[in-house]
């Protein structure tokens, strides 16, 4: 069984986010339909000083959250989708400054069901984390031995390039 998650659990990890930003993505091309759609046009006004109307920010951030959603999905310029995904995220957090009133029950302890589902951005962004770790190649290792090997042999091949500065 556990040889079956480190084989397939990157891959599902990096479906449940295609699918996340693509389903709330969807949502915001829907006026009225996205819980999320006046915090964040609020917030994206509050961040350009009001230069961006409500009527351009929500289909630009919803077209944003989908071409992540689809990158994700399809495997295909994961590099930039994840880039573009942690620019989004750091976004997310900002009405929990921009708007404390309305985000917290007591500021900052208790979070209401509007900071509770910004706060839950912490889940995605470390699964974005790990799906850009195996991004350019890299893999889980489910054998403790072999990620140990794995582990010293990666520490070797870095003294190596600091003390030769070439590739071993």
């Amino acid at each position: 069984m556990i040889g079956w998650w480190a084989r397939h659990g990157i891959t599902q990890l990096r479906f449940s986010l295609g699918i996340i930003f693509l389903w709330f993505g969807v949502q915001k091309l829907f006026p009225g339909v996205s819980s999320a759609e006046g915090l964040a046009t609020r917030t994206i006004s509050v961040l350009t000083f009001g230069a961006v109307p409500p009527g351009v920010s929500l289909p630009v951030l919803a077209t944003w959250e989908c071409a992540i959603g689809l990158g994700l999905l399809t495997g295909r310029f994961l590099r930039v989708k994840l880039l573009l995904l942690f620019a989004q995220m750091a976004g997310t957090f900002l009405p929990l400054v921009f708007f404390p009133q309305e985000t917290f029950t007591v500021v900052p302890w208790v979070p209401n069901l509007e900071g509770q589902y910004i706060v839950k951005n912490l889940v995605l962004m470390s699964a974005a984390l790990v799906v850009g770790a195996t991004a350019r190649g890299g893999k889980l290792i489910m054998d403790a031995r072999s990620a140990d090997t794995a582990k010293r042999t990666q520490a070797l091949h870095q003294r190596f390039r600091r003390r030769f500065h070439r590739e071993p």
